[in-house]
């Protein structure tokens, strides 16, 4: 394979030119501080995640020039951010991501909704569906993202088996600062943001900033906009004397938009002649068909957040963190269905909680522990069906599902201990996740009444999740670690489950089956990770190769069920009792050739296989050591950044190998490369401007089309997997500017 070949010749170049590989000199304990002594001539892109308990560093931080590279597409996305990186890869089926959840990402082939948690300074940011379309990316320092084997005090919340992501924020600067973009480019896209810092203010030197973005655009494919996105974001910095620290961020974040159609397999099989299929623009005044008018298919999502964080240095050594938090999420959905209705999907969700941290340091061991305690109030969550009528009018028939409201209790105390032994570095960790789902009662018909049928018995989930990882400092040029942990995810996909049970209720009641029955094997998805790592560095070059192994149980996957028979066959729902297997590789590698010349490229091989056959629609399938769907084995992303005085340019790469969309491999999707160019001229004073910048980037350069998202209910659902086809061609300008 020409991947293989090549990343072989890259290593070996490496490891002549570099010398990497030498007796260790006398140097006594080589620190985290001589790693850091390597010099580079260019500005560097990802570097370890140190935070202040770690010894043993497994994580990645991408710097603000490595956010940068993203462009557009990653300001209000924080998945087009981090898919730099080697292992993630992301998909979408919009030109500049403000599509909200019609996306795709996957962490080490993990699917990341929901299995991903996201955090800000370590608090979870979700609960639910994944918020990853909400903040914009000016407002934050850097980001730092886990994957595999994860430290204990990352991915704090509802889950971390697809990977940790952390945003550090940029909060209040101590000057005064106007910082103001406009940028624009192709169906009509327009984004304007204005970040106002006071600087401190004295005498409390206290510190404000202010920020505003208005974002749109229309669809690339199809009627109706996508926008109008508006986002609020507030940080307070407050000092009380040297050893307290008060600090805020609030982030307020609104989007509308119409979505685009999901395609078939077999319509994705002629691509050229569908590529193009969307809503319909107009009322046919067929209900059968009219399901596919575009304002019957949109979205409405409303979030709020209010963070804070307190920060109390009790000695030199110990520091004590205080982060009390609420959040809000609100959405209304409308798709239309088949059957000539729409369905309206309401969903309101409160989170308010508190996590308590102290750090220490004592005999060269530091310590951390935390405790996060929190409740998740799901006030509403249910469906309301609407019949179309031949006039495009649509007449309300009742609720489809309506579960009353519930509440999640969440209590999660973990601690992490690390230190240093001469040039081994060691650390270790546990996490324990306690979660009380309530009673639920359960209601239908129309208008509402008591279902003691629906009803749901309180039920807790709860696991230990240990962590640990050693590291070796061979000399100032070579680490090599170790690092084991065990991650997880909560059950999820409840809508889904109550909606088929409802849909199919005569043939489970006569089978003797209720809707709690579906619910008590429910548990935590578990995943074991092992990973094996080396950082190489020299003067231009830094190699980070990361070999992983993953053990998954407790999957989501759909089973048959053969005691409800339906006269389509036996009824298919979702459990947790699928496994799967696999191992990879990661190659991290940056070459920083000259001051004006520097190159990445982050390819990764993963095998992520079945453990077992699945049984599916009364029949067994032939999954086993089958590549889980739509995990490509090979991806690679690459790019070079050419500078020349205040000019810069920067092609980039993605390819996705070849994957499939079912279970048994019946459904080939092809590989694709895509093609990114970005153009920007920078000058740090100009006049009375600070920091200019003029960009111009072009994405999909070739209009490549190709199929990017595949969404499957789970990872074994076969037979009703649909797709979207990615990006075309579009081109962007930016002038950017401070005071």
């Amino acid at each position: 394979m020409k991947i293989q070949k090549i990343l072989f010749l890259i290593l070996l170049f490496v490891l002549i030119k570099t010398d990497l590989i030498y007796p260790l000199e006398n140097k006594g304990n080589l620190s985290e501080e001589i790693l850091e002594e390597v010099v580079v001539k260019a500005k560097r892109l990802i570097v370890p995640a140190k935070e202040t308990s770690e010894t043993v560093y497994t994580g990645n931080e991408i710097t603000k020039k490595g956010l940068e590279l993203s462009g557009e597409k990653g300001k209000t996305n924080i998945f087009e951010a981090i898919s730099i990186l080697p292992g993630i890869v992301f998909e979408g089926s919009d030109p500049n991501n403000l599509i909200t959840e019609q996306i795709n990402i996957r962490i080490r082939g993990i699917r990341a909704q929901p299995a991903t948690g996201i955090t800000i300074e370590g608090i979870p940011t979700t609960g639910g569906p994944l918020r990853h379309y909400i903040y914009d990316l000016e407002n934050v320092e850097s980001i730092s993202v886990y994957k595999g084997a994860i430290p204990p005090d990352f991915g704090t919340g509802v889950g971390n088996r697809g990977g940790a992501i952390n945003l550090k924020p940029l909060w209040a600067e101590e000057k005064f600062g106007l910082k103001f973009s406009q940028s624009g480019g192709s169906f009509k896209y327009l984004r304007s943001f204005l970040r106002l810092d006071t600087g401190k203010i004295n005498p409390l030197g206290t510190r404000f900033s202010f920020s505003y973005s208005f974002t749109e655009e229309e669809k690339w494919k199809g009627p109706g906009d996508i926008g109008p996105r508006n986002n609020l974001n507030f940080t307070f910095v407050q000092p009380l004397g040297k050893s307290i620290e008060i600090k805020v961020w609030a982030n307020y974040n609104e989007i509308k938009h119409f979505k685009y159609r999901p395609l078939s397999y077999s319509q994705i099989e002629n691509l050229n002649e569908y590529y193009r299929l969307d809503f319909n623009r107009n009322i046919t005044g067929n209900p059968s068909v009219d399901y596919l008018y575009y304002k019957f298919n949109k979205e409405d999502h409303r979030d709020t957040d209010l963070f804070g964080l307190i920060i109390v240095n009790l000695t030199n050594t110990t520091k004590f963190f205080l982060k009390p938090y609420f959040s809000k999420n609100k959405a209304i959905i409308f798709d239309g269905r088949p059957t000539g209705i729409v369905q309206k999907i309401t969903r309101d969700i409160d989170r308010v909680g508190s996590l308590l941290e102290v750090e220490t340091e004592f005999n060269k061991i530091k310590l951390k522990a935390g405790y996060l305690i929190e409740k998740e109030d799901l006030k509403d969550i249910y469906t309301e069906i609407y019949k179309i009528n031949r006039d495009g009018s649509l007449s309300y028939i009742g609720y489809g599902i309506y579960p009353a409201a519930g509440t999640y209790t969440i209590n999660s105390p973990y601690l992490k201990i690390s230190g240093t032994f001469s040039n081994f570095n060691w650390q270790a960790g546990i996490k324990y996740f306690h979660d009380k789902e309530s009673a639920v009662k359960g209601y239908s018909g129309n208008p509402l009444r008591r279902d003691p049928e629906l009803d749901r018995s309180e039920k807790t989930y709860k696991v230990w999740l240990p962590n640990f990882g050693i590291s070796y400092l061979f000399n100032q040029n070579l680490e090599a670690y170790l690092s084991y942990g065990r991650t997880f995810r909560r059950p999820y996909n409840y809508m889904a489950l109550i909606g088929l049970y409802i849909q199919n209720r005569p043939y489970f009641k006569s089978a003797g089956v209720k809707l709690d029955d579906l619910f008590e094997r429910l548990d935590n998805e578990i995943s074991d990770n092992l990973d094996i790592g080396f950082r190489f560095r020299k003067d231009f070059f830094e190699f980070n190769p990361v070999f992983f192994i993953s053990k998954h149980k407790n999957l989501l996957i759909t089973v048959s069920d053969p005691r409800v028979v339906t006269p389509k066959g036996p009824v298919n729902y979702w459990q947790n009792i699928g496994k799967a297997k696999g191992y990879g590789v990661e190659f991290g590698t940056n070459f920083f050739i000259s001051d004006w010349l520097s190159f990445y490229i982050n390819p990764v091989y993963n095998y992520l296989v079945y453990d077992t056959n699945i049984t599916y629609q009364g029949r067994t399938l032939s999954t086993k050591d089958k590549q889980v769907l739509d995990v490509p084995k090979w991806a690679v992303v690459s790019g070079l950044i050419v500078n020349y005085k205040n000019f810069e340019i920067v092609p980039q790469i993605k390819y996705l190998g070849k994957r499939y969309g079912d279970c048994e491999h019946r459904e080939k999707i092809s590989s694709y490369t895509v093609f990114d160019l970005k153009f920007s001229y920078y000058k740090e004073n100009f006049g009375k401007l600070k920091n200019f910048k003029v960009s111009l980037e072009i994405d999909n350069l070739f209009d490549k089309r190709y199929v990017s998202v595949i969404n499957a209910m789970d990872d074994s659902l076969a037979g009703s997997t649909t797709y979207y086809v990615g990006a075309p061609f579009s081109i962007k300008a930016l002038l950017s500017f401070a005071f």
